[in-house]
């Protein structure tokens, strides 16, 4: 046991440290530090002279947030223990209606002496680094749907309808940039707008063009492609998937995981009565949408497809086996649930759902092929609860 708990809660320009000893006293608060790596070092010596502590005598905490994990990383890297703390998870009294930087920094420091509270999984910085570019590509792809969506809107309340049904391909971009407006500032505006669309497509291009140079030197690059073998996944969602969940052994069970991604009911039982509603929707929302996006697919009948059969080159017998059985099962219940009634979005969730083991079990066939072609690497650490 630690002889203090120390709870941050950080800001962009500063943060409120609080510090809770061992026993039962109340938090202390000790007051601001700056935000910055090496001011909040010093601030941090300061506490640790002023308690009479080592660094072996304290844990830390902060909450998760759009400051990232740059802080826990850089009091890691110096020997202290720091743990980032899942949000959503924090308990919350139902009365308790005021809520400061210092009530906040104690009740984390209370918190953490007590063991109430659930921690993030802190990616390694490579992976960080791939995650910022499938989520910058994601950005671009928002923005080059927004143009395409306004440029849209222009025509149509000028009246002009293309007629093919593939639209924003070569020859609808050629319609466009030969399509003659009455008036010349409509043409001025048409033509900003196809700059615009025609822009954000480059980005979205070179974006990814990088993300294909980062894979090779990546050490999740076995299992996106791995997962590409999968039917709906190609290298776009499957190093966004890579990028975001990290190491997947870390999950025990599937269930886990599935919770982690917000795809179980959230349930409101007491007594005889038990309720499920809707999907909990907690967790990581860029994984769950890109297999939302990748369970459409089982909607098809189980085929392997010219463009799957490439992706599926140099892959194990037992990894493709796996992604057959996903498709068989997967496609069955598609139109089992179908059949019996049940909306297609909820139908499209399930399928998202089981795929989520399919991906979990992926997993965990690649860990037995490396440990099968190199049984002098230590056995991976046993897999715990991860939030």
């Amino acid at each position: 046991m630690k002889k203090a708990y120390i709870g941050i809660d950080s800001h962009k320009a500063q943060n409120t440290v609080a510090i809770a000893l061992a026993g039962r006293e109340d938090p202390e608060l000790y007051g601001k530090a700056p935000a910055d790596l090496d001011g909040f070092e010093r601030v941090l010596r300061r506490v640790l002279a002023k308690y009479g502590l080592e660094k072996a005598d304290v844990a830390i905490c902060y909450e998760a947030g759009p400051t990232g994990f740059v802080l826990c990383r850089r009091l890691r890297s110096l020997g202290f223990e720091c743990e980032v703390v899942a949000p959503s998870k924090i308990p919350k009294a139902a009365g308790d209606r005021v809520k400061t930087d210092r009530r906040d920094a104690r009740k984390l420091a209370r918190m953490f002496r007590a063991g109430d509270l659930v921690f993030v999984n802190v990616p390694d910085v490579a992976d960080e680094v791939i995650r910022d570019v499938c989520r910058g590509r994601t950005d671009a792809a928002e923005v080059r749907g927004r143009a395409r969506q306004q440029l849209g809107a222009l025509l149509l309340r000028n009246g002009y309808r293309y007629g093919d049904k593939t639209n924003w391909t070569e020859a609808h971009m050629r319609y466009l940039r030969e399509l003659v407006l009455p008036d010349p500032a409509q043409k001025f505006v048409l033509e900003e707008y196809l700059q615009r669309v025609d822009a954000s497509v480059a980005q979205v291009e070179r974006i990814e063009a990088q993300m294909a140079r980062l894979l090779p030197a990546w050490q999740r690059r076995k299992f996106v492609e791995a997962l590409q073998g999968f039917r709906g996944f190609q290298l776009v969602a499957a190093m966004t998937l890579g990028s975001e969940l990290g190491d997947l052994l870390r999950f025990d069970h599937p269930r886990r995981l599935m919770a982690y991604i917000g795809l179980v009911p959230g349930e409101n039982t007491t007594g005889e009565r038990r309720r499920q509603g809707p999907i909990t929707k907690c967790g990581n929302s860029h994984v769950r949408w890109m297999l939302v996006e990748a369970a459409h697919h089982y909607h098809y009948p189980p085929k392997v497809s010219k463009e799957l059969s490439k992706r599926q080159e140099g892959l194990s017998r037992e990894v493709r086996a796996v992604s057959w059985r996903a498709q068989e099962r997967l496609h069955r219940r598609f139109w089992r649930l179908l059949k019996r009634g049940v909306h297609r979005n909820k139908v499209v969730i399930a399928i998202a759902r089981e795929l989520t083991a399919f991906v979990w079990e992926l997993a965990q066939v690649l860990e037995r092929e490396r440990a099968a072609a190199d049984p002098r690497q230590p056995a991976r650490p046993a897999a715990r609860k991860a939030s």
